[in-house]
């Protein structure tokens, strides 16, 4: 199958190398280019493409309005590729919240030696992003105004348990799940059981991805720091660049943050802290894995349900991309397989148990 690719940029230069690019690949086909979002607009209604390669500085009208525009009306598989959104840059956090399935840094200096060393990293970014389902941005992240105000924390459900009980619920994600960890933070109350989070994502983002979700979540949510204790109201983030794994020690968890090698070709790996929270907590963890690319994370659920923790999938519907749910379920890992907008309910659920 021939995955047919849009470039919307206003650097003539660099669409003329992308156009260089991808047509060495037989299974890419560039169907058309423009300098802005105006001219693009048009010819993405009339013959859509499977991926848009999208630029964000850009005259008439910015890639990230474009973008949202997009994921409004009609989704389509975006791939940003700007020079401002390199590490650490709050726009690539806004890119992939609207709903971008990736974002690609560029220098402003040395485009198109630039393109051509990174010509297989952006291939294969295409392919992947042509498997994606993407879909519109939750409210707070769709770049439209929003409260800086925590929400107000929702009643506590009958059976509630007493905030001194600290069992650990564990979240991997990849492609797609910056929008789906939100969506399931924003319907979690103040004092919900504490969450450590491995979302795929380069250094320096996820702390910036951290803040922007404690502004809108009613949960505190933070980088995980080495030495954290996992306890009620508190989310942890797995830092970008290091594993992120739980121990326990008189009754409690904490975080351990270290270096490592790469694990499924991730640092953090969702395997890395689901296999530490097999060995620590066994049957008092509740695992959720999340939309994401490729694999990691279903091996180590896999041993989480051997050691009785309840596990639980999201649902191929709801998916950006049905990849580590898939092999989970596969894998025979997953008690439940529930569409994102009940995940939030099952940590609710599974809390109230006692």
């Amino acid at each position: 199958m021939t995955i047919k690719v849009y470039v919307v940029d206003d650097s003539a230069v660099v669409r003329q190398a992308l156009q260089h690019l991808l047509q060495d690949d037989s299974t890419i086909a560039l169907i058309g280019s423009a300098p802005n979002p105006l001219i693009a607009a048009p010819a993405i209604r009339k013959h859509r493409p499977d991926v848009l390669l999208l630029d964000i500085e850009m005259p008439g009208m910015d890639g990230l309005s474009f973008l949202r525009q997009i994921m409004a009306e009609a989704p389509i598989p975006t791939v940003i590729c700007s020079t401002l959104t390199s590490a650490g840059s709050s726009m690539a956090l806004e890119a992939l919240a609207a709903g971008a399935v990736a974002v690609i840094a560029k220098p402003r200096l040395g485009l198109k030696q630039y393109l051509e060393d990174t010509r297989r990293e952006l291939v294969q970014t295409l392919k992947a992003a042509a498997r994606a389902r993407p879909r519109a941005a939750v409210a707070s992240a769709s770049g439209c105004a929003r409260s800086t105000a925590r929400p107000t924390t929702p009643p506590a459900p009958a059976g509630r348990r007493t905030l001194s009980v600290n069992k650990p619920v564990l979240i991997g994600s990849s492609t797609g799940g910056t929008q789906a960890i939100e969506s399931v933070l924003l319907a979690l109350p103040a004092d919900s059981p504490g969450i450590a989070i491995v979302q795929h994502m380069p250094e320096k983002f996820t702390a910036m991805y951290a803040e922007r979700l404690n502004k809108v979540c009613a949960m505190t949510v933070r980088e995980a720091r080495d030495g954290d204790r996992l306890e009620r109201g508190l989310v942890l983030i797995a830092p970008g660049g290091r594993h992120l794994q739980l121990r326990k020690a008189a009754g409690q968890y904490f975080a351990v943050v270290a270096d490592g090698p790469h694990v499924n070709r991730h640092k953090p790996s969702v395997d890395v802290l689901f296999r530490s929270a097999a060995d620590c907590a066994g049957p008092d963890a509740l695992a959720i894995l999340l939309t994401g690319m490729g694999d990691d994370g279903a091996r180590g659920m896999k041993l989480l349900h051997q050691r009785g923790a309840r596990t639980v999938a999201q649902d191929e519907a709801s998916c950006v991309v049905f990849g580590m749910p898939k092999e989970a379920i596969r894998l025979g890992a997953v008690d439940e397989v529930l569409p994102i907008g009940r995940v939030a309910a099952a940590v609710l659920g599974f809390d109230a148990r006692g």
